[in-house]
């Protein structure tokens, strides 16, 4: 038994060597090929077409919604914040959306993501874009967290928060053959620590919208977004601390984003909706973080190396002492790294009680 396990193995990579000599320079040719000349073809006429977007109150979501009313989409924005959502679709009424409808719901609950959908086939008739985009953040290192049993709500919001929409819109998806677009992110694919349950989160969806994207075939096209850091209320701190409750922690954003560069909204708002509207399978923005694909299926060990270097503490000590939180401030990097939106936000703040931080007020970056 174990000779032939042997055997087959060798020959499956054999197999497999072979077909890829064959098929990879042959790809590289059709993707250039198609880059070149097929893609700038595609871009698809979005007038009188109907978009629902989830999480669409702020940041990204909110973005999305503003550059489909320029591209002339009917809307349909769903969140939990009513308030916001009105003052979102009357900005997308300005930029040029003929129709716009506001669902209040929380998508994470399998009825309400029914009823979301549901109002937007009475109102509009039809859905041509699902664009899911609803999310949370968590960061703090696994051994560190005093509540574990609230960190379920990072998956129940992150995965099912897409998963319920998304089995209500398929049959009127398939019916205009639409697009289902997606918001996971970098991390769904390059494990950093301290994101142990949002990786997971988003690492699910990119799986899952894989696998859906095989059974749907090309019926529904499915674009897969994996941004970067972007300004939003994410990359203004706010996330699940490790007590469970919901905060803004400036701390903990600098620490995780560390001297990383975090990216316009609106400017990755047209990329994905260009990309959209090309039917792209999956897109990546900013585009500097493109390569750390390859570097997690080449070099796993590096990816490893540096998320322990960069993030790591010893458990109980002060996130501030981790070394990308050191380099952000030795090098005064904030001002020029970070987009002037996230650097000064006036919601309640829950710092750090182990860095003796406790304050609520304004946070002045």
């Amino acid at each position: 038994m174990d000779l032939f396990n042997s055997f087959l193995s060798l020959a499956v990579h054999l197999v497999i060597g072979v077909v890829l000599v064959i098929y990879l320079p042959l790809s590289v040719v059709w993707r250039l090929v198609h880059f070149a000349f097929v893609r700038p073809f595609l871009a698809e006429d979005l007038r009188g077409k109907v978009v629902l977007i989830t999480g669409a109150s702020s940041g990204i979501g909110e973005q999305l919604a503003y550059q489909y009313a320029k591209k002339g989409a009917l809307l349909v924005l769903a969140a939990r914040r009513e308030p916001a959502l009105q003052m979102v679709a009357k900005k997308a009424r300005e930029n040029g959306a003929p129709d716009v409808l506001v669902v209040q719901a929380d998508v994470s609950d399998r009825s309400e993501s029914e009823r979301a959908v549901g109002e937007a086939i009475a109102h509009f008739g039809k859905l041509n874009h699902l664009v899911v985009n609803a999310g949370i953040f968590s960061s703090c290192l696994f051994e560190e967290i005093t509540n574990i049993s609230a960190f379920n709500q990072v998956m129940d919001v992150n995965f099912w928060g897409s998963v319920y929409p998304t089995y209500y819109a398929i049959p009127h998806l398939r019916n205009s053959r639409g697009s289902i677009i997606m918001n996971a992110s970098i991390a769904g694919r390059f494990p950093t620590a301290r994101l142990s349950f949002y990786n997971a989160s988003k690492a699910a969806m990119i799986r899952f919208y894989e696998t859906l994207r095989s059974e749907l075939g090309s019926d529904v096209k499915i674009t897969i977004l994996t941004p970067g850091y972007v300004a939003s209320e994410l990359t203004k701190g706010k996330a699940l601390q490790k007590g469970g409750e919901f905060g803004f922690n400036e701390e903990v954003r600098d620490v995780q984003v560390g001297p990383l560069p975090v990216g316009y909204t609106k400017k990755c708002a047209e990329v994905i909706v260009d990309c959209a509207r090309r039917g792209d399978e999956y897109v990546t923005w900013p585009s500097w973080y493109s390569p750390f694909h390859v570097v997690m299926c080449v070099a796993p060990e590096l990816v490893n190396w540096f998320s322990r270097t960069f993030y790591v503490t010893k458990p109980g000590d002060c996130p501030g002492n981790t070394l990308s939180r050191k380099i952000l401030e030795m090098t005064r990097a904030k001002q020029f790294l970070y987009p002037p939106s996230i650097l000064t936000q006036t919601s309640n703040l829950v710092m750090d009680g182990e860095c003796g931080k406790k304050a609520l007020g304004p946070n002045r970056g």
